[in-house]
């Protein structure tokens, strides 16, 4: 037997305390998520990492400050609040910047090893604050962007906003 999800189960559904109203909601949102429109990821990345809305393209509208994302664009009121970008832009900046810097300072010492220690000493960690604080928030939007195209974490439509500063809850099928 298997579930709404298409995940194998020994047993019944029954015996995992699932509801059949609870299958059909799962079903129910699960088509209207499959046959809602495509959006293309690749297009909504590009918008993303210039620091605009992933739905229109609106410029500068993704952030209010510098990491902090708006509720809603400005410019078509996109809910952008659903965004889950956590670590992962972080942790993609230090794999990026440490890739950059580390190769420049290995062609420094290659083709330049009488450099003296006091200009690697200036250069190298300013160069890594500067491509860090510079690459983060496009990364962010990058990958807000991303969410936004593959309809992850409530960019689904499936979740309303309740009063200012209650999470979003699901929408009823």
């Amino acid at each position: 037997m298997s579930c709404a999800l298409g995940i194998s189960v020994i047993g019944t559904t029954r015996d995992l305390g699932v509801t059949p109203q609870h299958t059909a909601r799962v079903k129910t949102l699960h088509e209207k998520d499959r046959y809602a429109t495509p959006r293309n990821a690749w297009q909504a990345i590009g918008k993303g990492l210039r620091g605009c809305c992933p739905a229109c393209g609106g410029a500068g509208t993704m952030f209010r400050a510098y990491l902090k994302v708006n509720d809603v664009c400005p410019s078509c009121g996109e809910e952008l609040f659903h965004q889950r970008a956590d670590d992962a832009p972080p942790y993609v900046t230090i794999v990026v910047v440490g890739h950059i810097v580390g190769t420049l300072m290995l062609l420094t010492e290659e083709f330049w090893p009488d450099a003296p220690i006091w200009l690697h000493a200036m250069i190298w960690p300013t160069l890594a604050l500067i491509l860090s604080l510079w690459l983060l928030p496009v990364f962010k939007g990058g990958l807000i962007a991303y969410q936004w195209a593959l309809r992850m974490h409530g960019f689904d439509g499936s979740e309303v906003p309740l009063d200012q500063g209650e999470a979003p809850r699901r929408l009823s099928a």
